[in-house]
């Protein structure tokens, strides 16, 4: 099998020297029978290299360059992103309450629901994508792509119902009746942004894989330039109310997916885009099953947040409650965004690192981007108990949901403190392959745990929207620690020849191609 280096040799990813380099073509040729050996060599100097302080801390130092490489353009992206939502919010909120209430839950619920799904299942590429880069199996990532876009444009057909019978399923949800028939027409408008996600999801993993991580922040820029245009113009002068809002947000998402993908078809991702392949369409229940692994793993977080916002729907004083509880999440999101950066950084370090055969150096990444995690997750901290009196004035001009607002800043600093370090561990989940086993540890700890506990605080001992939020955060907590246990326990040198292994799976006949770059 003839393989060329090509593709930047993995630059961001795998990082060696000219004989670490010449280490991995040699286990890239090698027979089977001789990889292990070759792994041990690079095993052997790896331990000999990092025995003393100023060797980990010049280690540490380059594997933080390489993971803010990633994290940088990767933590921008995710804001940019999130801020189309988040902007749109800030307008709706200098609307109506009503109309604030309104497109929240429309965004965390119905939106929310089909935004944890696409993500969810284009996460999958995160797991093939980066380990086939990691193995200079260049080619396959094309593919790949292109098997997302056919499940998740299918599974975004089968989610419309979710669109047109938004109002009915709110109400199921025992939501505020003008809160669910506003939220209902709005979620009609919101379609075409289901099918950008169903698109975008993908191309983002397929970029991430491939450290091209800048291409992807400067689309997301000029998209939210962009929106705050838009939005202004069609909410301000022209007055379109919520429908303005709802074009600038469909207008907004489908410039980022045509962004990118002409970023794509121009030729910037030589050797992992060929061309539209009919192997695309082989292996689709396969692909699909792992896909939908992805998808409960992220969905289960997603839909924990949205389970607040509809429970708290339910308390007395309803549109005050989940204004306020919107506008935190509004604001956790934004900084959730940070730590999605990390999680991008770091599914593709280890995946890439796994996929060269590198379990040494996967697990190095683990440790450092976790101490940049918490060092940053402690700043949010202290910074939201310094301005939780004055964090919700720009998103509303009642003051009783600013009150409402201040009156939930020890809960929510603690959610960012504990989140500082959860989307992380996700992160290296899924640049492993374990979504499945991460799906069952969130099934047992948000909704076994966390959200009957936060129920019995908020209703049965009248702890209201702090009992509920904090209550939650047990399930936070316990999950954090049980993720913090499965890596540390984890044997590296196993999951490197897994994940050749899974190459080969899910590249079938393919994977055998020499790469075309």
């Amino acid at each position: 099998m003839a393989l060329s280096g090509g593709g930047g040799g993995g630059g961001a990813g795998n990082g060696g020297g000219g004989d670490d380099a010449l280490m991995m073509r040699e286990a890239l040729l090698a027979p089977a029978g001789d990889l292990e050996d070759i792994g041990s060599k690079v095993e052997e100097e790896d331990l000999e290299e990092i025995r003393s302080v100023g060797a980990f801390l010049r280690h540490a130092a380059e594997e933080n360059r390489k993971l803010w490489y990633l994290a940088g353009p990767a933590i921008f992206t995710s804001i940019a992103q999130y801020s189309l939502g988040a902007v749109t919010l800030v307008f709706a909120g200098h609307l109506t309450t009503l109309e604030l209430d309104a497109l929240s839950t429309e965004n965390n619920v119905i939106a929310g629901l089909a935004l944890g799904i696409t993500m969810g299942m284009g996460s999958a590429l995160e797991t093939l994508c980066g380990q086939a880069y990691g193995a200079k199996q260049l080619h396959m990532l094309g593919v790949y792509l292109q098997r997302s876009w056919i499940i998740l444009n299918a599974m975004s057909v089968l989610m419309l119902p979710l669109y047109l019978f938004a109002t009915p399923i709110l109400r199921v949800f025992h939501q505020d009746a003008e809160i669910a028939s506003l939220a209902g027409r709005l979620a009609l408008y919101m379609i075409p942004q289901l099918f950008a996600y169903a698109f975008n999801f993908p191309i983002q993993k397929f970029l991430q894989a491939q450290s091209k991580v800048m291409a992807m922040a400067a689309v997301s820029a000029v998209a939210l330039v962009f929106h705050v245009a838009l939005t202004w113009l069609l909410v301000g002068p022209m007055r379109m109310g919520l429908v303005g809002l709802a074009v600038a947000l469909n207008a907004s998402w489908w410039l980022v997916v045509l962004g990118q993908l002409a970023y794509i078809l121009m030729g910037y991702c030589p050797g992992a885009w060929n061309g539209f392949d009919w192997l695309a369409f082989s292996d689709l229940t396969g692909f699909a099953r792992l896909s939908l692994g992805s998808a409960v793993m992220l969905c289960l977080e997603f839909w924990f947040y949205m389970f607040l916002i509809v429970i708290v729907g339910n308390l007395e004083n309803a549109q005050v409650a989940v204004a306020a509880v919107s506008i935190c999440t509004n604001l956790f999101g934004w900084e959730i965004m940070v730590f999605f950066g990390f999680n991008a950084a770091i599914s593709v370090r280890v995946s890439n690192e796994l996929g060269a055969g590198r379990p040494r150096a996967a697990k190095f990444a683990i440790l450092v981007v976790l101490m940049s995690s918490v060092a940053i997750g402690l700043a949010f901290f202290a910074a939201v108990l310094a301005l939780r009196d004055v964090y919700g004035a720009p998103f509303t001009e009642s003051p009783e949901v600013v009150r409402a607002v201040a009156s939930l800043g020890v809960v929510f600093a603690f959610s960012l403190l504990l989140n500082s370090v959860q989307p992380v561990l996700s992160g290296v989940a899924v640049g492993a392959g374990w979504q499945w086993l991460v799906a069952y540890v969130n099934l047992g700890c948000y909704y076994l745990i966390g959200i009957p506990v936060g129920y019995i605080i908020a209703f049965p001992l009248h702890g209201g929207v702090r009992g509920m939020w904090g209550g939650m955060l047990t399930g936070v907590g316990l999950q954090t620690l049980i993720l913090i246990g499965i890596t540390l326990r984890t044997n590296w040198d196993k999951e490197a020849s897994e994940a050749h292994s899974r190459i080969q799976k899910w590249g079938g006949s393919a994977a055998l191609k020499p790469s075309d770059h």
